[in-house]
């Protein structure tokens, strides 16, 4: 089981990385889609080294449980936010969809990183 953990930490490390990135570097992209959620700038920016910090403590997670854990559940309260500020913004389900899987896949790495450690 602690080989499908460290699957699921990576796959989680990568796409919060890849969403963290163009949020600390501001790129415009980035910056309209907190515009559309109505997210300030600064917390946006905010948001994204938060998702980089998440996404490397569910990798150094693998050799701290208790780490992992925590990002992982950082991570899950991200995406809790990230599906209401969609649902404010009155996205349709496939722009909420991203937000909801990878909440859900924090939460499954979770319960496996608490089971493996």
């Amino acid at each position: 089981m602690f080989i499908t953990t460290a699957i699921i930490a990576v796959l989680l490390a990568m796409a919060f990385l890849a969403a963290g990135l163009p949020k600390i570097a501001r790129r415009e992209s980035s910056v309209a889609q907190a515009d559309h959620l109505g997210v300030p700038r600064g917390i946006n920016r905010g948001i994204g080294g938060l998702e980089i910090l998440g996404a490397l403590g569910v990798v150094a997670g693998l050799w701290s449980a208790w780490l992992g854990v925590a990002a992982g559940i950082g991570l899950t309260l991200l995406m809790i936010g990230a599906l209401g500020s969609h649902v404010r913004a009155k996205d349709p389900g496939k722009a909420i969809a991203p937000a909801a899987v990878f909440g859900l896949i924090a939460v499954v790495y979770v319960v496996l990183r608490a089971a493996t450690a």
